[in-house]
């Protein structure tokens, strides 16, 4: 029995933003049934159950959307007292949350602190740059909410972190952000690549991020990082510190660097289980918690192929000499049939030849001060 890594959608789809790039609103709208509503006590306590049954030395159990903080405070006060019920295996667990951070108040901020939840923020910069997106169902920026929260957390010790969004808008503008994080004393940084509509020839979106675009960005960025490593004074960039890791014979954390998914179980709020935050759709359907126990849910898993087609890597690769690092990148960016190109093969490329020197350089460094 496995250390096991749950992600739950306690709202489904439901949000009360209108992003417009978000890919999961892009997802359900390719299923049979969009939007499962809200995840009944039920369901949850069936999903935990199983899973901390099946769960060996540690469990990670995040929630995500949508928007997973509209279902109520009430319903994360209930998960914890439900995996106290059932962590019969004395298993160490461990909450997260992202959360879009539109409406959070004492309570909440409370509660992350009192239950050691780390929660995910979502903050695209600025507000002009936040705001060109991230908009209400009125069609109202979100910034001065999102900034409000977070000042919320940082005045209880919220344990939390900024995940921004690499899209056409942002990606230029990197210098400014990193400005602004730095002045907000926001330290702990994960940047994703924005995605296209599955399906759909990438590229083509008013936000969509091309790839030499991309590879600009990640090597701005990694500048900036790098001048204020000198000074002892960068801030966690989860991207370039998994990098270091691998330089240093260490595994990434991140499973869109690992050049093979890692085996996840997504929880739709009907208890429905998918094997990617980016696949749930109905042909990647693994089963359901309420019916199935987790050796079930795997032996789907294993027929579907899923893992084993997340090897599939265009030939190219196999000469790079930058695949060690690269290692094919996300299987969601990649041709889904042969060649199976990765679409930023090319930012890779750029980011690679222009800051793998300085990557060495650091990781040497900690290598010799062991």
């Amino acid at each position: 029995m496995p250390p096991i890594n749950v992600l739950i959608k306690p709202a489904s789809g439901n949000c009360n933003l209108r992003c417009n790039y978000c890919f999961y609103y892009d997802t359900i709208s390719k299923r049979s049934h969009a939007n499962y509503g809200f995840m009944d006590v039920e369901v949850l306590e069936k999903v935990l159950e199983k899973v901390l049954a099946h769960a060996e030395g540690e469990c990670t159990i995040a929630y995500q959307g949508g928007e997973p903080t509209l279902i109520g405070l009430d319903f994360f006060k209930k998960s914890i007292e439900l995996q106290n019920k059932y962590n019969i295996n004395h298993v160490k667990i461990y909450n997260a949350i992202q959360t879009n951070g539109y409406y959070t108040d004492k309570e909440w901020a409370k509660f992350y602190v009192d239950n050691n939840f780390l929660v995910g923020v979502s903050l695209d910069g600025g507000p002009k740059i936040h705001d060109h997106y991230r908009l209400n169902a009125k069609g109202e920026g979100s910034f001065h909410r999102v900034m409000d929260t977070i000042a919320l957390f940082q005045k209880y010790d919220v344990p939390f972190n900024i995940l921004s969004v690499v899209n056409s808008k942002t990606a230029p503008q990197i210098e400014r952000n990193y400005e602004f994080y730095k002045k907000h004393d926001l330290k702990y940084l994960q940047f994703i690549a924005c995605l296209d509509p599955i399906g759909e020839e990438p590229g083509l979106r008013d936000y969509s991020l091309l790839p030499e675009v991309y590879g600009e960005f990640l090597i701005k960025l990694f500048r900036l990082w790098y001048q204020d490593l000198l000074q002892g004074t960068q801030p966690y960039i989860r991207q370039f510190e998994n990098y270091i890791s691998m330089l240093l014979g260490y595994p990434p954390e991140s499973c869109d660097m690992n050049g093979i998914c890692s085996k996840q179980y997504v929880v739709e709020a009907d208890g429905s289980v998918y094997p990617c935050d980016f696949f749930v759709m109905d042909g990647y359907r693994l089963g359901s918690f309420c019916e199935h126990t987790v050796a079930q849910i795997d032996e789907s898993r294993d027929g579907l192929g899923f893992l084993e087609k997340s090897l599939q890597h265009d030939k190219k690769c196999d000469s790079c000499r930058f695949y060690p690092l690269c290692r094919g990148g996300c299987t969601r960016n990649r041709q889904p049939d042969e060649p199976y190109h990765q679409y930023f093969c090319k930012a890779y490329e750029m980011f690679f030849e222009a800051c793998l020197p300085q990557m060495l350089e650091i990781a040497g460094t900690l290598q010799n001060r062991r």
